[in-house]
């Protein structure tokens, strides 16, 4: 019984101490800070008409020395001018009314982000989902 409890005690020992060294010697880099925005729902307009709805689930990166508390207090402006600039000038692919042109999208929000949080705050937008309303292709053109 004492020999069971001797090996246990050793592995536990190695185990800490080896945890122990690796956060002594390095430090872990930290966390590239991220803001989640979810339920943004984005016009697809074609020839003045509303086709469908696409609703994206955005995942902002943040730059340095830009907090998430920060972003997240202008996260409604952020939606505002992310749904203005998509009926201004819509972020339509010429092929589908089912997805949106990711690239314009990414561009647009990091111009607002710029704007309205300060410049350098939102280095990448990264689009997690895109949920169309219909699910069908271009009808109809």
């Amino acid at each position: 019984m004492q020999r069971r409890a001797l090996i246990q005690a050793g592995a536990l020992l190695t185990a800490s101490a080896a945890a122990g060294g690796v956060q002594a010697g390095e430090k872990a880099a930290p966390a590239a800070a991220v803001v989640n925005m979810t339920g943004v729902g984005l016009p697809i307009i074609t020839e003045g008409r509303v086709r469908n709805y696409v609703f994206i689930v955005l995942k902002l990166h943040l730059g340095a020395g830009h907090t998430v508390e920060a972003v997240r207090a202008k996260e409604a402006w952020l939606r505002d001018a992310l749904v203005r600039a998509g009926h201004r000038t819509p972020f339509v692919l010429p092929d589908t009314w089912v997805a949106l042109d990711t690239a314009a999208l990414s561009a647009s929000l990091i111009r607002s982000a710029a704007t309205l949080v300060g410049r350098g705050a939102v280095t990448r937008v990264e689009v997690v989902s895109q949920t169309p309303r219909r699910r069908t292709g271009m009808q109809g053109v």
